[in-house]
């Protein structure tokens, strides 16, 4: 097996709907805001090559929505998925799976394109798989109206009409072991129903996809908790229990979106658990 961290492209949210009830006096010295009181944000995937399978952990936001959409999230840099591929030595005909932590648009955009004459939307994997769990399709077909604008029907309906849709077959845990993908798979419920993250063991260490359960360095302490979250006490509560499991058993983090630091490990300390050592993708795995 060979991991690669793959760059789809930067973006910028609001700080304050990124940490919830933290002030910003606190969460500034962490992921500083630009006048308009944005921080940076990544959309960094993950690209698993196991034999015949090339699996996509996320595919970010794709660019298919129009001017006046991205003009909310303020991209920057010139990272994209078809450079970052081709930088690896693939293209995306050559994608096998495509794993979506959850199906709002900055994790799964990049899963559908526009069709060849723009008249409709089509999958931008042509021979993959797109995995999510039922309970988790069912909540984003059907969104309640806090999530309504994450959840968007032309990322969603066309890897269905398609026939490439999948489902992970979830068990009564939370925790799957050895899923259909050939990793472990935690469900977690508080940031939106039925998330799922990663778990990889590669080179003697085992990785984490934190996707939004720990957005950035900066959310690691526990009350550190987003506004988008639609449970967040729930998340309090997953959080907790995730971040213990992580310190007592060496896990390292892979970040979707931090812009500016890809991995790190954590350690416990009398104000809770903190951040360890931040790391390079080749630092860790690549040395």
């Amino acid at each position: 097996m060979t991991i690669y961290p793959v760059e789809t492209g930067n973006f910028k949210l609001d700080g304050g709907a990124m940490f919830g009830v933290v002030p910003k006096s606190i969460w500034n010295r962490t992921n500083p805001a630009d006048a308009n009181n944005m921080i940076d944000l990544a959309a960094r995937c993950l690209l698993i090559e196991d034999g015949q399978r090339l699996i996509l952990i996320d595919s970010g936001m794709g660019n298919k929505q129009s001017e006046k959409f991205f003009s909310y999230y303020y991209q920057w840099g010139d990272h994209s998925l078809d450079a970052s591929l081709n930088q690896l030595g693939f293209h995306r005909d050559d994608i096998t799976d495509v794993f979506m932590t959850h199906l709002h648009f900055d994790h799964c955009g990049g899963s559908v394109q526009w069709n060849s004459d723009r008249t409709g939307y089509e999958p931008a994997f042509k021979n993959a798989r797109f995995w999510t769990n039922q309970a988790h399709w069912d909540w984003a077909i059907s969104p309640n109206a806090r999530e309504k604008a994450s959840f968007l029907k032309e990322n969603l309906l066309p890897m269905q009409e398609s026939g490439q849709l999948h489902f992970v077959q979830k068990k009564d845990s939370q925790f799957l072991q050895n899923s259909e993908l050939g990793f472990d798979i935690l469900f977690v419920d508080g940031h939106t129903e039925k998330q799922m993250l990663p778990f990889i063991n590669h080179k003697g260490k085992t990785l984490v996809f934190v996707a939004d359960l720990v957005p950035t360095v900066g959310h690691i302490p526990l009350p550190y908790v987003m506004g988008y979250d639609t449970r967040p006490l729930l998340t309090l509560k997953e959080k907790k229990l995730f971040l213990e499991n992580v310190v007592e058993k060496e896990i390292i983090l892979f970040f979707e979106h931090d812009a500016h630091n890809q991995l790190c490990t954590l350690r416990q300390t009398e104000k809770g658990v903190r951040l360890d050592e931040v790391f390079t993708f080749n630092e860790i795995f690549n040395s």
